[in-house]
């Protein structure tokens, strides 16, 4: 499989998987439905549709094991989520991830999150150390135009040309924005208002 940049260089297709959680209940532990939605550059391919709990700490081997064993997964360059957490603080461990699937793997955020109040609502969870520490390991905020992200598996400068390549219009990559919205739709029955 030829790397990111070179896919980058040669202006070819790019094969993108994004994950988002769906509407879930409060309660913590209860299930989540996550949707991985799989484009070719913005146009819709496939999905993936896994479960994971609020809350919980299983995020990461779930996407992995989604991804891994799905048809989609050899032909995968790239792995986006919807920040590093899924189902309330159930955070994906982001170089853990990129390391299992062998494929770099960015967390996209609308904004920089504030880490002040995260670490104060991370403090009511079990294993918060742990928790904090899978969150601090997805590393540096990087900004490149309106993106926000976090990077594994590949430089920031790449990551941030994927996700021009992956965006339509504003700041929210096609992948993404068809996981929420799907995702949405599947539980509620309509899809929701910000994607």
């Amino acid at each position: 499989m030829k790397s990111l940049e070179e896919l980058l260089r040669l202006k070819k297709k790019l094969r993108i998987i994004g994950f988002d959680d769906a509407p879930f209940q409060k309660e913590r532990g209860s299930p989540v439905k996550i949707s991985g939605i799989v484009c070719t550059d913005t146009r819709f391919e496939g999905m993936l549709w896994g479960e994971i709990r609020k809350d919980g700490m299983e995020a990461t081997g779930v996407i992995a094991q989604l991804v891994q064993g799905s048809k989609f997964y050899h032909q995968i360059n790239v792995v986006l989520t919807d920040g590093v957490a899924v189902g309330g603080f159930n955070i994906i461990d982001l170089p853990k991830l990129a390391e299992a699937l062998q494929r770099p793997c960015i967390a996209v955020m609308r904004k920089p999150p504030n880490m002040i109040a995260i670490d104060k609502a991370l403090r009511h969870l079990p294993d918060y150390q742990m928790r904090r520490e899978t969150l601090y390991r997805a590393g540096k905020i990087y900004t490149h135009n309106d993106f926000h992200f976090q990077v594994h598996g590949c430089p920031p400068k790449i990551a941030a040309g994927v996700l021009v390549q992956a965006t339509d219009n504003g700041n929210v990559p096609e992948a993404l924005r068809l996981a929420h919205l799907i995702g949405s739709a599947v539980i509620t029955g309509q899809s929701g208002r910000r994607a």
